[in-house]
């Protein structure tokens, strides 16, 4: 049996495609933070229970509706992105222009408010959401068995990463997009809605947190909780990669979730601060992160 560092080959790769698929979560979560932050220039506390509420509706459109999977990956993401929507309008406006800490206490009051109405309504015990008939079962990769929906989940992650990118790096509506974050009352003169972007911005943000939720879901127990035991490592990505840096929040994202697994295997003791520790030695080095624009 091959050993690397005394540790078996099998149980390495093991650990790394399950630190990929860590990874995948992190990188749409972080990905959507990253936006938010951006272009909104809110710092979402919010997040992690936009994706709880996405998973909770995978969950509620199945067991009341009879909605399954597929219909609820396309459904669930809109109706919580109509929710950020409306939040952004009555809420998060009223402190854009504001110290960033008043953002963070308002979220941080939306996250108490939503998982406890949930706590309410179902109870803290998990909930149990099966993956579709298409998705289950497991293939042979040659050096473990991983399961279908694993596999699903790492191709999906990197196909939102990357048409989400697309649309902001090679879109008109990218384009405006930056132009509002970098001059605001330039490209309002030129007649462009930036409010309407902002809100449009930050639905489009948890609707990201959402579908992360939705494909979590299988996998995890939906559960009120579920999105606080994430938010503060997705936090700690988005400083990584570099605050507002799109495609630093994913690919950080990605490359943390393997680090994580490999920690797990060579020192599990410290495989639920690895991130953080990075997070310091990056800041120390580089504060404005890995893929962030240092200020002039």
């Amino acid at each position: 049996m091959f050993e690397v560092f005394g540790v078996p080959l099998v149980a390495l790769t093991g650990q790394i495609m399950l630190g990929i698929v860590n990874g995948a979560f992190y990188a749409v979560l972080s990905l959507g933070l990253a936006i938010i932050f951006g272009i909104v220039k809110v710092v979402n506390f919010a997040h992690g229970a936009f994706f709880m509420m996405g998973a909770f509706l995978s969950f509620l459109l199945l067991d009341y509706f009879g909605i399954g999977y597929w219909g609820a990956i396309f459904i669930a993401p809109l109706i919580v992105g109509l929710l950020g929507i409306v939040a952004e309008r009555l809420l998060l406006r009223r402190i854009y222009g504001l110290d960033p800490i008043y953002g963070l206490l308002l979220t941080f009051g939306m996250v108490l408010m939503i998982e406890g109405g949930f706590t309410v309504a179902f109870g803290s015990s998990g909930q149990i959401y099966t993956a579709p008939d298409q998705l289950r079962g497991t293939v042979n990769l040659g050096f473990m068995f991983m399961p279908i929906y694993r596999l699903f989940v790492i191709g999906a992650a990197v196909a939102i990463c990357v048409a989400t990118w697309l649309m902001i790096e090679r879109t008109t509506m990218g384009a405006k997009l930056r132009a509002a974050t970098e001059r605001p009352q330039l490209t309002q003169a030129f007649g462009i809605n930036v409010p309407l972007l902002m809100t449009l911005t930050y639905g489009g943000g948890v609707a990201l947190a959402a579908l992360a939720g939705v494909l979590a879901a299988p996998i995890q127990n939906v559960s009120p909780s579920m999105g606080s035991e994430l938010v503060v490592i997705v936090f700690a990505i988005v400083v990584i990669g570099g605050l507002g840096s799109i495609s630093g929040a994913a690919i950080t994202g990605l490359l943390l979730g393997v680090v994580e697994g490999l920690t797990k295997v060579f020192y599990s003791e410290a495989s639920t601060v690895i991130v953080f520790l990075i997070m310091a030695i990056v800041l120390l080095i580089r504060p404005a992160g890995l893929f962030g624009r240092e200020e002039g």
